[in-house]
């Protein structure tokens, strides 16, 4: 089954998103991966086609490269 994260950021510039999501594909390369940096929440948005996603792992992750992220329920 399809699942999809969202995620708040304080990422801004393409350079630091481009370095996260290299950063998260390292960890789930089965992971897609993309940012909306002009939505005011800097999202980040994970899909997989696996219900496996931890979203505990992917705050932490960004956390521990300076950036703040916090999951977005829906």
């Amino acid at each position: 089954m399809k699942q999809i994260e969202i995620f708040k950021t304080s990422i801004c510039k393409n350079h630091q998103a481009v370095a996260i999501i290299k950063c998260l594909q390292q960890y789930f390369p089965h992971y897609q991966i993309n940012f909306d940096l002009e939505d005011c929440d800097r999202i980040l948005r994970i899909e997989t086609p696996r219900n496996d996603i931890n979203n505990k792992t992917i705050e932490g992750i960004v956390i521990a490269r300076g950036y703040s992220c916090s999951h977005l329920p829906g």
